[in-house]
């Protein structure tokens, strides 16, 4: 890439060594603080430098900032960094999932799960991505008003009930979406507040929530994958490939990983995919620029056609504004490990059970890494006059082995997505600031109503 639009990058290493952040109070350290927003907290441990000391809760940690430092955290997972044990509402809803796994039983399991979501097998799924728009497409008409949020919640459950569990059904896509938006409530609530410090065992109302929407979960879930069983036909959806992988000693994977497997990837395909789009309409709303110049690369690339999967490679500054969208607004907004015994990051040894945080939103809006951070500026990431972005400045799908299988799907789907509704409508959303909300992904802080303009 070119460094016309950009500062250039520092390639001597850096030196670095770990400076003391905020001091905390007794026992909760600044689990306040980080509870009340944990957004802003990660910035103002980022303005104390690359490596930050803090407590969260007993437990001590380290924040980082530097891009090579990032890298080592993501590419040592497993070798050098546990998984943390996530709080109870977490593993509730994602059980023992590919996300969650450790050691051998990851590998194991990244095996099995990981063809499912191949480039060859996106592909497959490209043209129930297209149709599910152009359906959502039909019932807008112009002047109309939508809730870019509820439009774009549906659009994604129905494209992931159909590829991810081939059934057609909206019973089956509410009945999960109402479960996971509860379930994506609670784990927020938990994780920045004083649940994150509470043993398993002790109950509270929203642990007793977080149980019943799994149940819900559970048993869409299975009723799923019990018709699947008994089908007997071969079907080109994920569960399908799920139900059908065996690992190197012959054995499929059990009931309740199929289950784990299923819902972590109806998150990845859904709730990321959704929660970009609503982002990408806000900042196009407010960006006429870039709005125009989006509907020009549409009309130039399409036509007066739909988009399938080839256009995806042409649509370049379609999916440079999903990219910056995603520096914006990343919808997994922070990575944490523990340190095993003899880790090091920058050269700095990290103690044994030392737990290490990075955020894509602090580093995203590094001015440092993206110069004009707080700007909407899809130019940079022109394959040709871009700037020229740090490796690990920009992780959205975090990075190294343990990166999200999810990411060639997630990023076709929001393109074709945006290449269906924007090359045909503008959606002219509210005026007023909207707010991230850091859950289980980044959520708007309100509802995003929005005026439909045909083209």
């Amino acid at each position: 890439m070119s460094t016309e639009t950009g500062p250039a990058i520092d390639t001597e290493p850096r030196s670095h060594r770990i400076v003391p952040g905020p001091k905390g109070l007794p026992f909760l350290g600044s689990l306040p603080q980080f509870g009340k927003n944990p957004l802003a907290f990660f910035e103002r441990l980022r303005s104390h430098g690359d490596m930050v000391g803090w407590r969260f809760g007993p437990n001590s940690c380290v924040y980082i900032a530097d891009p090579d430092c990032i890298g080592e955290l993501l590419t040592e997972t497993e070798r050098s960094f546990d998984q943390p044990a996530l709080g109870i509402a977490f593993r509730t809803v994602m059980g023992n999932g590919v996300v969650v796994a450790r050691g051998t039983d990851w590998r194991r399991k990244r095996s099995l799960v990981q063809p499912s979501v191949r480039p060859k097998q996106v592909r497959s799924y490209a043209a129930t991505m297209t149709s599910s728009t152009v359906e959502l497409a039909d019932t807008w008409s112009g002047g109309e008003r939508v809730d870019v949020k509820r439009e774009m919640a549906a659009l994604t459950q129905r494209i992931a009930v159909r590829t991810i569990f081939g059934v057609d059904t909206a019973a089956d896509a509410e009945a999960m979406g109402r479960a996971m938006d509860v379930a994506q409530q609670e784990i927020g609530k938990e994780f920045a507040g004083i649940g994150a410090l509470l043993p398993d065992w002790v109950p509270t109302p929203g642990r007793a929530r977080i149980k019943k929407a799994a149940a819900v979960i559970d048993a869409e879930v299975g009723r799923v994958v019990a018709r699947h069983r008994d089908g007997g036909d071969e079907r080109p959806d994920l569960l399908s490939r799920l139900l059908a992988a065996v690992d190197e000693t012959g054995a499929h994977l059990t009931d309740q990983e199929i289950r784990d497997e299923t819902v972590t990837l109806y998150i990845g395909g859904h709730e990321t995919t959704s929660s970009t789009l609503v982002w990408a309409w806000y900042l196009l709303s407010r960006n006429p620029r870039v709005r125009t110049a989006l509907t020009e690369e549409l009309d130039r690339v399409l036509g007066d056609r739909e988009p399938e999967f080839d256009d995806f490679a042409r649509l370049t500054y379609t999916q440079s504004v999903v990219k910056e969208t995603l520096r914006l607004y990343p919808t997994i907004w922070l990575v944490t490990g523990v340190a095993k015994e003899g880790a090091h990051i920058g050269g700095v040894p990290m103690p044994e059970g030392t737990r290490v945080w990075t955020s894509q939103w602090a580093t995203h809006r590094d001015a440092r890494w993206f110069p004009e951070p707080e700007e909407f500026r899809p130019e940079r990431w022109d394959p040709e006059t871009g700037d020229d972005i740090a490796e690990y400045a920009w992780f959205p799908f975090g990075g190294g082995p343990r990166v999200c299988l999810g990411t060639r799907f997630a990023m076709v789907e929001a393109v074709l997505i945006l290449a269906v509704l924007a090359h045909r409508f503008e959606l002219d959303v509210d005026p007023g600031v909207i707010d991230p909300v850091p859950s289980l992904t980044l959520q708007p802080d309100r509802e995003v109503m929005a005026t439909v303009r045909t083209r």
